[in-house]
């Protein structure tokens, strides 16, 4: 019999009454997700404290992993980036960042493509083609857990990869209760980020499930005129509305909102722009994530100046606002979001 089940779809109440329908202890269950979360099992039978019986009965039934690994790039400074196929032959990325500390953060998709369709991003080039399943995000985890040395943990989890997280939010929310849960990654609910264009409604649920996640919205510009050019899908929504849901969201959970910010040269990094996101973000308890874009071929952006860089921070903690730049880590490894998809796609077809 060929296993139809993803076992990683399932949530551990769900696993439980599998093993109770079955005759089994309830606590095989949690036997099996810390083989699988925490102690980095690659299949089945390294499962060894299972009865032989019970591993040949969960691999008949349950697929632990439902990608292979099409692509893994390797960059000087520790970042390494998957490019995992799945059984309908989509592709998505998801990215494994070291620091210095000692911290592993990783970045996964939430869906196939984009439909967003923001002006500088290879995501979205080729539009969105469908949400991704719970297992789905949370096998892009487990895939970049195995990278890791013996001696390494994952801190951080960051939903800002493929996709728009929260037009697939229940996915989302789902994989994420299992990076979150102690029995699962045991990272904590506020070493989380649901990375977002801004979607009022969604932001909102999110506000009011209070789970503690933290918040980044992707700005690149502080009016709507601007915003509307970088990010099409403002139009339909607007900074106002987005700003207000993001206020919300720090009312109910008590977690600063990051807003992010591309620089694009000669687009949204000049002294003006700056200036106008201190109007727009003053008084807030807000993060600016300053980010110089990482070039994608086929697109007409281009990083910002240096110098250009350190002018647009230093307006805006000069008019009272945090902010930081985020250091750009692997650039030569196709990291900026969408590139290696597009990149190993485009040869797979000429090759094929």
């Amino acid at each position: 019999m060929t296993a139809s089940i993803h076992l990683l779809t399932q949530t551990p109440a769900e696993l439980r009454t599998w093993c109770i329908n079955r005759e089994l202890p309830a606590f095989r269950a949690s036997q099996v997700r810390k083989w699988v979360f925490q102690r980095r099992a690659g299949g089945f039978e390294e499962m060894t404290d299972l009865p032989k019986p019970l591993r040949g009965q969960l691999a008949s039934e349950f697929a632990l992993w439902t990608t292979r690994i099409a692509a893994h790039r390797k960059a000087d400074d520790g970042t390494e980036k998957l490019l995992l196929e799945m059984g309908d032959d989509q592709r998505v990325e998801c990215v494994l960042l070291r620091n210095d500390r000692g911290h592993c953060a990783i970045c996964v998709s939430s869906q196939v493509g984009c439909g967003m369709g923001c002006a500088f991003c290879a995501s979205g080039m080729d539009g969105v083609v469908r949400n991704l399943t719970n297992g789905e995000i949370i096998e892009q985890m487990l895939r970049l857990q195995q990278l890791l040395s013996a001696e390494e943990r994952l801190s951080h989890v960051v939903v800002m990869g493929m996709g728009e997280p929260l037009a697939n939010l229940d996915n989302v929310l789902a994989a994420l209760a299992a990076a979150a849960d102690a029995d699962g990654l045991g990272i904590s609910a506020r070493r989380i980020t649901i990375s977002t264009v801004g979607l009022p409604p969604a932001i909102r649920r999110l506000a009011d499930m209070d789970c503690q996640y933290h918040l980044a919205v992707s700005l690149h510009a502080a009016d709507d005129e601007l915003r509307n050019r970088i990010v099409p899908a403002n139009r339909n929504v607007g900074i106002a509305a987005i700003l207000a849901a993001a206020d919300y969201y720090f009312e109910k959970t008590g977690r600063r909102v990051t807003y992010e910010y591309v620089l694009l040269r000669d687009v949204n990094d000049r002294p003006e722009h700056a200036r106008q996101l201190v109007a727009l973000l003053k008084g807030r308890p807000a993060l600016v994530n300053v980010i110089p874009y990482n070039a994608v071929p086929g697109l007409p952006f281009r990083g910002p100046q240096p110098a250009a860089v350190r002018q647009f921070t230093e307006t805006l903690t000069q008019g009272g606002l945090v902010a930081e730049v985020r250091r750009r880590k692997g650039e030569k490894i196709d990291a900026a979001c969408g590139q290696l998809r597009r990149g190993e796609g485009g040869r797979r077809r000429v090759e094929g």
